[in-house]
């Protein structure tokens, strides 16, 4: 019964519905795969204003470098895919740090 009760209260994100309005859902139908990944892989960038704020967040860094490896797959690029992909699990494992930045660091 316990089991039960756990599985019950146990949601996955995949089981959540995407809310989307009608016009995002008639965009979404006609954009091709890459299309999206790189859609993707813009929203998850971290953008000029928040580089110094948020290059270090291992999560924010992983989603960027991920969805840029789905833009590389897409391209048929394996090779800079797999480069992509193993940089986000080096934020993930905390193998990976970021370089000091250029403009602040030492000279």
């Amino acid at each position: 019964m316990e089991d039960e009760e756990r599985s019950a209260h146990h949601t996955h994100i995949y089981d959540q519905p995407i809310m989307t309005s009608p016009t995002s859902n008639a965009n979404i139908h006609q954009s091709s795969d890459l299309e999206l990944a790189q859609a993707l892989a813009a929203q998850l960038s971290i953008k000029p204003n928040d580089w110094h704020r948020l290059n270090r967040n291992r999560k924010i860094r992983a989603q960027e470098q991920a969805a840029a490896a789905l833009v590389y797959l897409l391209k048929d690029e394996p090779e800079e895919a797999l480069s992509r992909l193993q940089q986000a699990v080096g934020w993930l494992d905390q193998s990976l740090t970021a370089p000091p930045c250029p403009t602040h660091g030492k000279k």
